[in-house]
């Protein structure tokens, strides 16, 4: 049974092994190559139109949270099933990292989805569109790790009607030319 600090850093060996580049054998530094399938390894890797896309793990307690982002034209956001296909990413990353996080410590990496995926698009030219895409999924072994509360509105909330309680002193400093 691996511990949660082995398995955190397995995630993380795995999301570095899919790095730019990576899938080709010349350019991986064990020859290996590795292909999640982003949009960015397919085509020649310098005589055709370069595509930007990738992905980032974050945790935070026993959830993991995939990041997908990409830049893509803007009739492309317009076709239908375009947020399946970012979704279908997101899905080819998690299959990726549990592949991946199986051949680096000889685990099964057991990903369950939690909640739906979010998927925000931004414009950034008549051309251009960047898109994000998270989705959380709970990692199985992980079950000494409590979750992550919310911050306590409580604390906040106490701090910010004890510096209102200060209010404005009567006593000015020397250099105040106001009166009052």
């Amino acid at each position: 049974m691996a511990t949660t600090l082995e398995i955190i850093r397995g995630i993380a060996q795995a999301a570095a092994n899919a790095y730019d580049g990576s899938h080709e054998e010349s350019l991986s530094a064990d020859g290996k190559a590795r292909k999640v399938g982003l949009h960015r390894e397919e085509g020649h890797l310098i005589n055709d139109r370069r595509v930007i896309d990738g992905f980032n793990v974050r945790f935070s307690g026993p959830i993991l949270t995939i990041t997908y982002q990409s830049e893509i034209r803007l009739k492309e956001v317009a076709q239908p099933g375009f947020e399946n296909e970012v979704v279908g990413m997101i899905r080819k990353v998690a299959s990726f990292l549990k592949k991946e996080y199986k051949s680096i410590t000889g685990d099964t990496l057991s990903l369950t989805k939690v909640g739906e995926p979010a998927v925000l698009v931004q414009k950034i030219s008549n051309f251009r569109s960047d898109v994000q895409a998270s989705c959380n999924y709970k990692i199985g072994g992980m079950g000494d790790v409590e979750e992550n509360k919310m911050p306590s509105e409580d604390r906040l909330d106490k701090a910010v009607r004890d510096w209102l309680a200060l209010g404005p002193g009567k006593k000015r400093p020397s250099n105040d030319t106001r009166k009052g």
